[in-house]
């Protein structure tokens, strides 16, 4: 564990799952006076954003995204990792070495990796909606040559689930970690989302210029959260040399914000979280109802045991919505809170290695049934 006087220095605080990592929890900000914050205000953001882990190219400019190629050879079945798109970089799937996606999936014979790097919104972005994602999403994925492996991670593994039910055939096997699906599973984002007033987050657009401000929510809410809490996410010690340097890169990581836009954001509140259309197909994507049954492709789903942001129960209970046979669903659950899905050394020791094998097994159902 950290030094005692690193925990002094930091304080108490909530584990980085909370639900303050999406901007749902503005609205907590204005309906309730008892947040779970620290005193102490975060890193400085710096002018350059952190490099990244893996080496990469921009294979495509997109309105709502970079499309980053980690390829390591130019032939072989792609993965393409979907990242959230909610507060923070898509560096979330690429932190640091023994903490990344993109290295897990290629240490793990993954050859050909791509990754969607999510613009920060600008005035001009302020109207795009859950449909100019999607869109892009479908550009990317011609991009690089369909069927594609589709790995989504939490918020982007909605959108990834949405895809594969738009556009079936363009998506060999799905990947969802820490992905919430049907809300009507009790969790604190599927809670916040529901007991603000829809006017508090159309005043939070409001207040962006029509976009939601990630410089504002920290510069609101200005905490952190403590050594113990990115202990737990990065699921290691931090009283080394190198601890310490992981620690420094956790605060510029948190610092490094993106704003959204306005349509995206009250899109996923009103339609997805607060009305559950995805899980009771009801979601209309490019035009056409989503009908979840309608995937049919190998699913591998991987959820955190101590995950309060999408529980456990919750990220697994996607199986009982798609038309994939249970045989080629394979479902696992690590200790690990949210970040940790994502970031944490164990998860990547034990959960990434196995998805690398499932990806590339010739018969998937076989690892479902050892699942």
């Amino acid at each position: 564990m950290v030094e005692k006087t690193a925990k002094q220095t930091r304080g108490p605080g909530p584990a980085p799952d909370d639900p303050r990592l999406w901007p749902f929890a503005a609205a907590q900000l204005a309906m309730d006076a008892c947040f779970w914050w620290l005193e102490r205000r975060p890193a400085e953001q710096r002018d350059d954003s952190l490099p990244w882990t893996t080496p990469n190219s921009v294979a495509l400019e997109l309105a709502t995204m970079q499309l980053r190629d980690c390829s390591q050879m130019r032939s072989g079945q792609p993965a393409l990792v979907c990242a959230p798109y909610a507060l923070h970089r898509a560096l979330i799937a690429d932190f640091a070495p023994g903490h990344s996606v993109v290295q897990s999936l290629q240490n793990g014979g993954i050859d050909r990796v791509y990754l969607t790097d999510w613009r920060s919104a600008t005035s001009d972005m302020r109207y795009l909606s859950i449909d100019n994602y999607l869109g892009d999403l479908n550009v990317a994925i011609d991009e690089i040559g369909a069927p594609v492996d589709l790995v989504g991670l939490c918020q982007g593994g909605w959108l990834s689930l949405l895809y594969a039910a738009r556009f079936p055939a363009k998506v060999r096997r799905l990947v969802l970690v820490g992905a919430p699906v049907d809300l009507s599973i009790d969790s604190a984002l599927s809670r916040l989302a529901r007991n603000a007033p829809e006017l508090v987050y159309n005043q939070l657009v409001a207040r962006g210029g029509g976009n939601v401000s990630g410089e504002e929510m920290l510069r609101l809410w200005s905490k952190a959260p403590d050594n113990d809490d990115i202990v737990a996410a990065l699921q290691r010690d931090l009283s080394d040399e190198q601890g310490t340097a992981l620690l420094a890169r956790f605060d510029r990581w948190n610092a490094e914000t993106l704003n959204l836009p306005g349509a995206y954001y009250l899109g996923i509140v009103n339609g997805i979280f607060r009305e559950n259309l995805i899980a009771r197909d009801k979601f209309v994507a490019l035009g056409r109802p989503v009908h979840l049954k309608d995937v049919k492709a190998p699913i591998f789903l991987l959820a955190g045991l101590d995950d309060d942001v999408v529980p456990a129960t919750q990220a697994l209970a996607t199986a009982g919505l798609v038309g994939t046979p249970p045989a080629f669903i394979a479902a696992a659950s690590e200790p690990s809170n949210h970040l940790g899905l994502f970031m944490g050394a164990r998860t990547h020791a034990h959960a990434w290695p196995r998805i690398a094998g499932w990806l590339r097994d010739d018969v998937p159902g076989v690892l479902a049934r050892r699942a």
